[in-house]
């Protein structure tokens, strides 16, 4: 559906006197640029929910808006359906302006009419069609009014679109992006000006609108939680690249690198050598925590010398009583500071090199300073590169 091939934008940044600099190419040529999205390529798959993740200024809503043609890459090309909506450095240039791309957007700020009626307003992108384009009136209400019900603002359609709760207001905002039954829904972060409880409704109701209209939508998203709750398919961005595509489980199982495996959740993540590589896939490795074997990570990839970084998510490391310890990957500790968060508990645990975050049901609670025993499941924790 959607396919996007080495593409690249900079942006100069402003300043005192830039646009007086820009009237001189040597000059313009001296001040430097910023890279926001380095070499992108990917493809989305129609009907999926994709989602682009990443932390602030990590090139996804430039990619987003790239699509959308709100900006113009340096180079690349991007297609949708398999219409080349733009490129550059690739042969004959082409550039589809944002109006002519046909696709829906929904805002962060949800840019909706204060003025209109969320009738008016989820109508006007099909009002405001060229005359050869445009439904005739019946039709226009017909598919309004179907939208309207989908998201379940039909009984509020003569109400003005300031009477409406940031809730309402993110719903008719994504209204009025369906209602021209686009190829591409483009979404930029439309649940971040909401408080938490509903922005986790809201996300729900997003997949379900999403997998019942069956429209391929790329979301923009900071938040970790929302993006494994809603999507398909994860790229992880930072830097204008992309460090790591997947399924959510995927990319939290076995993150690629360090920053992933820091990204998304909490990870313990520390330096280790390869000691041994058995025929079963199992590896045991030298740690600061002491011997460890794991299973089933990439093991013939792997020989006795190497050195890796190992992430070990929170939840893969059980606490019990303090006991003498005759297996690896079990280690003895103290305690030194819990969190109680309600169906879990947090603790940083101290061994003799180092300090660990241990996640566990709130089943059973150990008080600062306790001597405890943790075990590592061997199949949980993921060798990743820098």
């Amino acid at each position: 559906m959607l396919e996007l091939h080495d593409l690249r934008k900079t942006f100069v940044p402003a300043g005192p006197g830039l646009l007086r600099w820009r009237r001189s190419s040597q000059a313009a040529a001296d001040v430097k640029k910023t890279l926001a999205i380095d070499g992108v390529d990917l493809e989305v798959k129609e009907g999926e929910l994709f989602t682009l993740l990443g932390p602030s200024g990590c090139g996804k809503t430039t990619t987003l808006r790239c699509v959308a043609g709100l900006e113009t890459p340096d180079t690349g090309e991007i297609r949708v359906a398999g219409s080349v909506l733009f490129s550059r450095g690739r042969g004959a240039d082409v550039n589809v302006s944002a109006s002519r791309r046909g696709l829906g957007m929904v805002f962060q700020s949800y840019a909706i009419w204060p003025h209109m009626t969320v009738f008016e307003n989820a109508a006007f992108p099909l009002r405001v069609l060229p005359r050869g384009q445009r439904p005739p009136k019946a039709e226009i209400e017909q598919r309004v009014l179907r939208v309207l019900n989908t998201i379940e603002l039909d009984s509020m359609a003569g109400r003005k679109a300031t009477k409406l709760s940031g809730g309402q207001q993110q719903r008719l905002a994504l209204a009025r992006a369906i209602v021209i039954q686009p190829p591409l829904l483009l979404l930029d972060e439309p649940l971040s000006n909401l408080d938490a409880r509903l922005r986790e409704s809201l996300r729900l109701e997003l997949k379900r609108l999403q997998h019942e209209l069956g429209i391929t939508s790329i979301y923009v998203t900071h938040d970790q939680v929302e993006a494994m709750a809603i999507s398909t398919r994860i790229a992880v961005m930072s830097g204008g690249q992309i460090m790591q595509l997947g399924r959510p489980h995927e990319i939290y199982t076995t993150p690629a690198n360090r920053f992933v495996a820091e990204f998304i959740g909490k990870s313990n993540i520390f330096s280790v050598t390869v000691r041994s590589v058995r025929e079963d896939a199992t590896v045991e490795l030298e740690t600061p925590l002491g011997p460890m074997i794991i299973k089933g990570k990439e093991a013939h990839d792997l020989k006795p010398g190497d050195e890796r970084l190992l992430a070990i998510r929170p939840e893969s490391i059980t606490v019990e009583d303090d006991r003498p310890v005759r297996e690896l990957n079990c280690y003895r500790g103290t305690v030194i500071e819990r969190s109680y968060l309600g169906d879990s508990v947090e603790y940083l645990v101290g061994l003799s090199q180092r300090e660990l975050i241990v996640r566990t049901p709130a089943t059973t609670l150990y008080p600062d300073d306790a001597k405890v025993t943790i075990t590592v499941d061997p199949l949980a924790p993921a060798l990743v590169s820098q």
